[in-house]
């Protein structure tokens, strides 16, 4: 059989948002000029940066053809992979964030399995990378998902596979997300570039390996910040719009499944805020878990809850502050008896 050669392979173009960020950039920019995949469209989008990145960015272009760079007035994360979009011409494409870093095989593997499985997107594992610890999982095989099977592990999650909703784990064939952006000026704005995107896929393949080193906890990263408000004006009004979107995509089956896990969300959420102390956020998230009760009565009554579910859901309507602390009381005791068992 005849080798493929770099030239006959398809084109990866990777987009690398990229905003202050001097002290990172080298270790971000040197993995993906390492990939073992060779066919790379690299897009440095510089959003404004007042450090040396700008000046990094240009470095990278001189040394290497592949790189390509944009430098922008400060716009967010979502503009500047918009910015990014703009420039593609590869048959698929990557997004890597500019403080985290991926193996050198990343994009091989993601790019045969795709190949292998005529999937139009590729999703894998990721290293979490702490302050004083990297937490890693996966056994490195490669399972094929139609549509509904992607879905469904990425709405109500799965004992094995991780399927989350962040864009920089996956590998999207370029027709798949065609005329999609992201929504400027918020955050969680990879819900519904994922949601859509998944939505639109008649087969997708998961690698069940960690090749992409996800950072978390940097100070001044954009995932950090006021977390009540981000989730009041950005998370919650998008997984409303992802619901949405998959009733009028998928099925209103579908949607109803998707709409329960959100509800489920919402009451971990509140459960966090009440233990965390933080009254208005656990306020703010009982108005929002009210606003959606006639809705969520109808699907807990679907046949797709279990009986506990429902139960623990009446009690938060009976008194909320009860149900926050009978979750921590089972979290507490009966937990831990039956981890001992």
């Amino acid at each position: 059989m005849k080798m493929q050669s770099e030239e006959e392979k398809d084109l990866i173009s990777i987009i690398v948002p990229v905003y202050n960020v001097e002290q990172y950039l080298d270790r971000c920019v040197e993995s993906i000029l390492r990939q073992t995949y060779r066919r790379l469209e690299i897009i440095l989008v510089d959003d404004g940066s007042t450090d040396s990145s700008p000046a990094k960015c240009d470095g990278y272009a001189k040394r290497d053809k592949r790189v390509k760079v944009v430098h922008k007035r400060n716009g967010g994360l979502s503009d500047a992979r918009n910015a990014g979009l703009a420039l593609v011409t590869g048959d698929y494409i990557g997004y890597v964030d500019s403080d985290d870093w991926i193996e050198p095989e990343m994009y091989a593997r993601m790019y045969q399995a795709c190949a292998g499985h005529n999937a139009q997107v590729a999703v894998c594992r990721y290293f979490c990378e702490y302050a004083d610890k990297t937490v890693a999982g996966g056994d490195g095989s490669v399972i094929p998902l139609v549509r509904d099977e992607l879905l469904k592990i990425y709405i109500g999650g799965h004992d094995r596979y991780v399927i989350y909703n962040s864009v920089w784990s996956k590998l999207f064939k370029r027709d798949v997300v065609s005329g999609m952006l992201f929504p400027k000026g918020r955050n969680s704005e990879d819900i519904m570039y994922t949601t859509r995107a998944f939505c639109r896929v008649e087969q997708a393949v998961y690698v069940d390996q960690c090749f992409y080193h996800y950072v978390l906890d940097r100070e001044g990263s954009i995932m950090n910040g006021a977390w009540g408000e981000r989730m009041f004006r950005d998370e919650i009004p998008f997984w409303r719009d992802h619901i949405a979107c998959i009733r009028e995509l998928v099925s209103p089956q579908m949607a109803d499944l998707a709409g329960y896990h959100f509800q489920r969300r919402l009451l971990f959420y509140f459960v966090d805020a009440s233990r965390s102390k933080k009254r208005d956020i656990a306020a703010g998230l009982v108005r929002e878990i009210r606003k959606d009760k006639a809705e969520m009565d109808r699907i807990y009554d679907s046949g797709i809850v279990s009986r506990g579910d429902k139960l623990r859901r009446k009690l938060f309507f009976v008194s909320p502050s009860v149900y926050a602390l009978a979750v921590w009381l089972y979290d507490r005791l009966v937990i831990p008896l039956r981890q001992r068992d």
